[in-house]
Formats: structure tokens, sequence, C-alpha cells
């Protein structure tokens, strides 16, 4: 008989799904070895955030065809591993969007008018009316961090309540920009200008304590900032430091980059214009029941023998193939994540151009990879090869296919990708050497040969005496270790590139000397 465990707490309305198609086992707090010695006798397995499901987990896990996460993220979940065991790995991307969006308004509206800090007076015995005058919503310049699901239907409210939005999403085209009536900015220029701000970006190295002390300073004094995406984003003691001494007029938080907050957190001594909820983005009635039914429902369709349709990993492809293509995926991904970085500003196209072997090998999936690889940075876990897609062509990103069988560079064939956009563009391509060590080729036409690491600096400067010494002083001044340099250049004394691989990632006041160095015309930290 069909058996599905659920290990996690989840709405009835997705039990009573999943026993349309088998028995329903639900056994919630398993430890790590309880869950390993029962797995096998699973089909399915439904989880939320609190199950760990490992690589260890998933290879005992003999009868096992899909592990159904009722959620965004999946970061509990070795994805790769069940992968390779042809597990299929679904969630839910949408269910939340609108709990989650009116969270982010209602501590907008809440700081506006000082509800908390009204309804603890009143329960005090107070009548503070002159003590809690608020301010409108209506005309004010709402900053949007972030237009993706969750951020738009924001925008969209906004729009509906008068106030004027503008936002920051390299990802975002302008013709989509237009079409939402949002005006696209920088981000310095966002919180320079905004009334309020409210994030909607997922954690990653380049966002981890994205909103600094010196970011804060940039916003208005009578300006209030909104956190519902994730904690880590903010940099808590800077913001709470900037609130007690009105460097800004308040904030609203509803995640931390450590979760619960902890009893010292200095967010907790702040006595006004500070908002405090517990991770209750998605925390509504609605919003439990529709992760729930998403995911059950997909649970069943798939053990009915019927494709899922948020699948994280790459459906339809047997492990067969996925262990053959396994190396060119983790290239195409990882050359959309290093040309993403390079870009830096809007991405309108993006070539993926296939080269000798790699035009006989399935596109679809190496374009997906691709895809996934440039939306990265913008979106974190709630990319994955399913919506990669969907992702790209919601933001205006314009995708073009080119195989050439005749190109022979390398003897596996090679990948190029390229992006154009209102800040041009550039191109990357990568090869899958004979041991299956990736190899990046080629930076915007000028060739090298370095394998990917995790913190990299490319830089593109005039071919001139003394340019690598004085940038490699300077690292070394600021105790940043360089494991390996490669300088690509066509001609002597014209331009060239230089591709470092490094310890550590590079602080941005370094950056911005980097920047200084005579004859570096661009230079760029990437994260791989």
């Amino acid at each position: 008989m069909t058996k599905v465990l659920v290990s996690d707490p989840i709405d009835q309305a997705g039990i009573d799904i999943l026993g349309q198609v088998a028995q329903v086992d639900q056994r919630t707090g398993l430890s790590a070895e309880e869950l390993k010695s029962i797995i096998g006798d699973y089909d399915a397995l439904m989880i939320r955030s609190g199950t760990q499901v490992t690589a260890d987990v998933i290879a005992a896990a003999d009868r096992l065809r899909i592990i159904g996460r009722a959620g965004v993220g999946v970061d509990n979940v070795d994805v790769p591993a069940a992968t390779q065991r042809g597990v299929l790995v679904v969630n839910s991307p949408e269910g939340n969007t609108i709990a989650a969006a009116e969270h982010a308004l209602a501590l907008l509206l809440s700081l506006s008018r000082h509800v908390p800090q009204a309804h603890g007076s009143m329960r005090a015995g107070a009548w503070d009316r002159k003590k809690y005058v608020g301010n409108e919503l209506y005309k004010k310049v709402l900053g949007v961090v972030g237009l993706g699901k969750i951020g738009s239907h924001v925008a969209r409210v906004a729009k509906a309540m008068g106030m004027e939005v503008i936002a920051f999403d390299p990802f975002i085209s302008a013709d989509r920009a237009q079409q939402m009536q949002v005006r696209l900015t920088t981000l310095e220029d966002l919180f320079r200008q905004a009334d309020y701000i409210t994030l909607h970006i997922p954690r990653t190295p380049d966002t981890e304590n994205l909103v600094n002390a010196e970011l804060l300073r940039s916003m208005k004094s009578t300006a209030r900032i909104v956190n519902c995406a994730r904690g880590g984003i903010v940099d808590e003691a800077a913001l709470a430091e900037a609130i007690e001494n009105g460097v800004i007029a308040g904030a609203g938080l509803d995640v931390y980059a450590s979760e619960p907050l902890s009893e010292d957190s200095p967010l907790r001594a702040v006595e006004r214009g500070l908002v405090l909820t517990p991770h209750l983005g998605a925390s509504t009635e609605e919003a439990q029941e529709n992760v729930a039914t998403d995911v059950a429902e997909q649970i069943r369709d798939v053990l009915l023998g019927l494709p899922a349709r948020s699948a994280v990993n790459i459906p339809g492809l047997s492990a067969e193939i996925m262990e053959r293509l396994k190396p060119h995926l983790q290239l195409a991904e990882t050359l959309g994540l290093l040309v993403s970085q390079l870009s830096g500003g809007q991405v309108q196209e993006l070539e993926v151009r296939l080269q000798g072997e790699f035009a006989l090998h399935p596109s679809q999936p190496l374009m997906v990879a691709a895809l996934k690889g440039l939306l990265t940075n913008a979106l974190g876990d709630r990319i994955n090869y399913v919506n990669a897609s969907l992702e790209a062509k919601g933001r205006g990103i314009h995708v073009l296919e080119v195989k050439d069988d005749a190109s022979r560079d390398f003897a596996g064939g090679s990948l190029q990708l390229t992006t154009r956009g209102g800040q041009g563009g550039h191109s990357v391509t990568g090869a899958v050497f004979a041991d299956g060590e990736l190899r990046v080729t080629n930076i915007d036409e000028f060739p090298v040969n370095v394998p990917p690491s995790r913190h990299m600096l490319f830089t593109r400067h005039r071919d001139m005496p003394g340019i690598i010494g004085h940038l490699g002083s300077l690292l070394g001044e600021h105790n940043v270790n360089i494991a390996s340099m490669q300088v690509g250049r066509r001609i002597v004394r014209g331009d060239a590139v230089m591709v470092l691989s490094i310890d550590d990632p590079i602080p941005p006041a370094l950056l911005a000397t980097i920047h200084g160095i005579n004859g570096i015309q661009e230079a760029h930290p990437v994260t791989l």
C-alpha cells in the first residue's frame, strides 16, 4: 500500500488530500535517527521547516518518490542528494505570498499610526491622543527593494492607497516596471528618496547586513523601514542605534538574524518607533491551509503518475541523465551566477550559446540551470529549476538559445552566457574538462583558464606596468589572501582582465579603493 509520512504539523486540509491516495502516518518530533530508521517504508514525505532531510535520510529511503515542503524554503532538504536518487522535491512558492505582503503593509500602517504604543497606553489606563499623532501613507514615497511576487503585491496595494512607488530590483526590466507603474532607481537613491521602505529580498552573501549604518544615515530622518523578508538583511544593532538617535523615525521587523530573538538583543531596548513581531509573515490560517493544500495536491498527483507544478529539482529526467549532465548543469548555473554579478544592473536579455558537444546535450535543463544561476542573487532559495523560466519571463528577461555544434575550442565543447541591458552587458564562457573540473575560459572575449572558487575578484584594466603589483599589495594590506591570479589580454598594452581567487570576500571600503587605482576600469567581487 502507498504510504505517506507527515513529520511536521500541517493543516488538516493537506492530510485529507493525501488520504485520498495513500495511508497517512503523522509522526512529528522525530529525531534524525528515528526518521532514518522508518523512512524506508514510505513513498512520500511531507514536512515543514522542522524536519531535516539529510543525505543520510535520503539514502535510507528506498521507496521514496517525493518530498513535499509545505512552505517556500527548502534549505532543510538536501536537494542534490534527492535529485541524485531520483526523488522529486516540491514546495509551495506562492502559498504565503498574500500573507507576507499583508503583514508588511500591516507594519507600515502600525508604524505610521503608532498602533502598538497607543494600544499599550490604553491598556495602562491613559488617553494620550496628542502623544500618538501619526502620519498618512497617502502621497508618500514607498521604496520597494525586490519586486518578486510579494514585493509586487505590496507595490500594487500601495499604489491603490495613493502612494508613489519606487523600486530597486536589478532583475526587473524597465518595461515590466512601467507596466506596474513603478519607477526603478538605484538602491542608494531609493534609500535617500523614500518615506517608507519595505524589503523583499533573500538573505545571500550579497544581501547580508545590506541595510547597515551608512545606508541608514542616508535616509530621511522621518523615514521608516520594514523587513518581513529574511533575517540578517538588516544590521540590527545599527538599526537600534539609528532609531534611538533619531537618524530615522522607526522600523517594523518580523524576521531576525537569529531566531527566536535573544533577550539581550539591542532591539528589545528601543522604546519608541519600533514594532517587533515574532516571524508572523506566513502565519495566517489561509496561508497555512494554502501551503498544505498546494503541497499535498502535488504529492497526490506524483503518486498517481502525474507531474508536479512546483518541483525544486529537475522534473522528468532519469537518474542516469542527471548523472551524465551533472557537471554541465553545475557549469551552467555557475556561469549564470557569475555573469549576474558581473552585470550588476538590469539584465534585459540572456543569450545561452551551446558550443561543440554542449549543443548535442538536451538544451532545456542547461537553459534552466543558467537562468537559475542568473537569478539566484535576486531570489535566493525561491528560485529553482521549475520556476526559473517563469521568473525570468515575469521580470521581462528575454532568453535566446543558440546552438553551434561546429565550435570545437575544447574537446567537450563550451557554454557561453551573454547578458545585455541598459548598462551594457557581459559575457562569460566555460567548459567541463575531461576530469569533470569546471573552468572559466573567457571573460568578455578575453581568454582565461581558471576554476571557479567561492570568492573571486574580476577586474578590467589597462595593460600597463604596476597594476598587478599595486592590487596585490592593497589586498595584502587588508589581509585578503590571494589563492590564485590570472591575466587575460588580446593585445599588449591594450585592455585586459584579471581574475583572482581569494580566501575572503572583499569589504565595500576596500572595493572603493580598488576602483580608485589608476588604470582600473571595472572591479567586480563575486561569490559563487
